[in-house]
């Protein structure tokens, strides 16, 4: 299955301040990008994000009894914030934004587009009925 969906992502991208973003598989692959990223440095930032998510969900238990569950990965740079979060079964969103971005609004709009995302990639693509359009 190849759908395109880099449209969606553009969604995101709608919260001022907002810049990128990626949707990434667990194992590294880019399955989407925003129009302005390049796609040779999608790749190489799907498979930073995808070890990033690995490294988070392995120090979740350093912060309480063990038992807690990854549920984003926000990391703040001189140059502003990239956010990650779970976007489905093997699938993560990533989305990077200025120092300014108002993070509620931001991490909002992401679990409104992984809610979208959710039932783009569990729905099968519609097969042809042969009838002319």
């Amino acid at each position: 299955m190849n759908h395109d969906l880099s449209w969606m992502l553009e969604s995101a991208l709608e919260v001022p301040e907002a810049r990128h973003a990626l949707l990434v598989s667990a194992d590294g692959l880019l399955m989407a990008r925003s129009r302005d990223v390049p796609k040779d440095d999608a790749d190489t930032i799907a498979a930073a994000m995808s070890g990033m998510q690995s490294l988070s969900r392995t120090v979740a238990g350093f912060g309480g009894d063990g038992a807690m569950r990854w549920r984003q990965t926000v990391v703040e740079f001189d140059g502003g914030w990239v956010f990650l979060i779970s976007a489905g079964e093997g699938a993560y969103l990533a989305v990077s934004a200025s120092p300014q971005v108002d993070m509620q609004d931001i991490t909002f709009r992401m679990q409104q587009l992984v809610n979208q995302l959710g039932k783009a990639l569990s729905t099968p693509p519609r097969e042809n009925s042969g009838i002319p359009t």
